[in-house]
Order: C-alpha cells, then structure tokens, then sequence
C-alpha cells in the first residue's frame, strides 16, 4: 500500500478561473472546431447511442461517430471515414494477418475496444499495428484509467487513448471493483505527460459526463475530445429502443416521433452499458455470470441538433471568459480554482 495517499479530483471539486482581461469582443470571432472541422466530441461505442442507421445525424451535427464492435465481423468490416471498434481477436484476424491497402490519403479509422486497456498483449499488439499500418491506420485504443499507462501508449505513436475506467453512466466497475481513477486528476495528468514528453497522441476523455459543464471543464483540463454516452441517448436521434410511457415501441425516425416530442409526450429510450450480459451474450460471452453495466430507461430530453447548438453556445462562452479564440489554445491551456464541497452546492441548481 502507498504510504501517501495523493489527492486526486473530479469536475465538482473545479472552477474555471477567468482571464484577467480578453480581447475578444464577440463570440462569434470564437472556432469551436478541430483541425478535422468537427467539434472535440464523440460519441461512445454504445449500441444505444449509435448504430448503422443513424451515424449520420452525429455526423451531421459535427461529432466524431464510433460504431460499436459487432458479433464475429468478416474481413470487410473496416471504414476509412468513420471509426469502427473491434475486440483485440476481431482486430488481429481482420489487419493483422495480412496489410489492408487503403487509397492515398485515406486512413482506416479503428478502435481496439478492451474494458482493461492495461495488458501487456494489448500494447505490444498496438505497437506492432503502428509499424505494420503507418499514417494508414488511425489507431485508438482504451479504456486506461493510469497516467503511466497512457505514456507506454505515447512512446509507441498510438494516435489516440480513451481514458477513464469505472466513470461512465452505464459503467458500474468502480462501484463493484473498487478500480478507478477521478477524471479530472487523469484527464490533467496524461496532459501533463504529453506536452512535457512532446508527444502526439490524442487524449479521449471518456465516461461520466453529466452536464455541458463538465464536458467543457474536461476540454480546459487538456482533453483532445470527450466521449459521450448517456447524453447522447437522451438525444430524440440515438440508436436506443424507443417508447412511449404505455410502453408502445416508436421509430425515432418517424414524424409521429416528432410531433409526440414537440409536443411534451413523454417517450423514453433504452439505455446499456456495454458490460451488461445482454450485451457481453450477444458477443458471444455467455459463460459471463456478473455484469460491470447498467441497464435503465432515460427520457428523451433533447434533439440532438438542439443540444448540440447549446454546447456550442456554452464553449464559445466559456471561451471568451478565458480570452481563447481557438479551441486548441483552450484546450489544456486554462487556469483551474479548486472549490470546497459547500461551495459547489451554490453552484449545483
């Protein structure tokens, strides 16, 4: 056991700390945009968020889409515009045991998705991809939950980490293990390593979002995106079962979904996570006896082009508190005021 104990905290325990003076007059002079034209979102790999048949709203609306693994994928399973997520067995089968040639330009968009992202097989399988693949391979890679961890990622060019193990809504690792880390002391911590070591690989900031708050103090803490899950699936849009308050399924998609929601009808999507046993049977896992996720009905509460123009409104907001007229000088680049308990509760409406 540690000796000493180290402090760690999470967004409530925060406050951004304004500029002293901005030159910025207006929010409209504010880019909340990537190098990539889309804003630091994602959407999390979850088979109630995002699907086959609705990547395009997310797409649409500026958010990185991430399809979820599926059961047993053929060699054909593999996208140059879009990330697709594999299981480290799917993985090797599909890229590793011959190279995939892709077009001049293009890069294959891949997530190896492992609930521990800590096992020595799994890193030296993402060292030997990024020799194999190159710049050809958009290479992401988690959840990791220890700064130390994402470094071993960094020294071998991994593009991309998702970081956080146990945060996330549908997550209940922490609850029932034990193992965890507080996003906003991982989130400060990897960023520390990647801008002293000079290195490029991308922080994905992932689970356990509540508010537009949180996702904005994570961007301000040194995160490169921030992947969302339980938000989403509140959006009229998600990949999530939908139903009215009888319990009557309804297609998202559909005008009389619409007009129920503009109207105030209550309807309600499933929500998962992705370690519950429905899900890990699906995979194939059916000797799973416990299960790490949740599985619950959230309201809708939002369309996803609605909640979309409000982040960006609150970004830009944000932003001009802290004189930062482009996201990457905001990104890890705010100054941070630790609060007590009682102090946020003033804040917490």
């Amino acid at each position: 056991m540690n000796e000493i104990f180290e402090t760690l905290h999470d967004f409530d325990d925060l406050l951004i700390e304004p500029a002293i003076l901005s030159k910025i007059k207006s929010r409209s002079e504010i880019n909340t945009n990537t190098i990539w034209g889309t804003l630091p979102l994602m959407t999390a790999p979850m088979d109630t968020v995002i699907d086959q048949d609705n990547f395009h709203h997310f797409e649409n609306c500026g958010i990185v889409p991430v399809l979820p693994r599926i059961p047993s994928p053929d060699d054909f399973w593999v996208d140059t515009k879009r990330f697709l997520s594999y299981s480290i067995q799917d993985f090797e089968k599909i890229f590793m045991r011959k190279r995939i040639r892709v077009e001049s330009g293009d890069r294959l968009s891949v997530l190896i998705d492992v609930a521990n992202g800590h096992m020595v097989d799994l890193l030296e399988l993402c060292d030997k991809a990024k020799k194999m693949y190159g710049y050809d391979m958009l290479l992401m890679v988690g959840n990791v939950a220890n700064p130390k961890t994402f470094l071993e990622y960094c020294k071998i060019n991994v593009d991309m980490v998702r970081i956080g193990i146990g945060n996330g809504n549908g997550c209940l690792t922490t609850v029932q293990t034990g193992v965890g880390y507080p996003m906003a002391s991982l989130i400060e911590e990897c960023n520390d390593i990647k801008k002293h070591g000079g290195f490029r690989t991308e922080i994905v900031a992932d689970g356990g979002f509540k508010n537009y708050a949180d996702i904005i103090k994570a961007l301000g803490l040194g995160a490169d995106y921030v992947m969302l899950g339980s938000i989403l699936n509140k959006c009229l849009e998600s990949a999530g079962e939908t139903v009215d308050q009888n319990g009557l399924i309804i297609n998202q998609y559909s005008e009389d979904a619409k007009k129920r929601f503009n109207a105030d009808i209550p309807l309600y999507k499933t929500f998962r996570g992705m370690s519950t046993k429905e899900v890990q049977k699906a995979w194939g896992k059916e000797e799973l006896t416990t299960s790490e996720g949740v599985v619950r009905k959230n309201q809708v509460e939002y369309t996803l082009s609605g909640w979309v123009q409000n982040f960006d409104a609150y970004l830009r907001s944000a932003m001009s508190y802290t004189g930062k007229k482009e996201l990457h000088q905001f990104i890890g680049g705010v100054n941070f005021n630790f609060i007590t308990e009682k102090s946020f509760r003033r804040f917490d409406k």
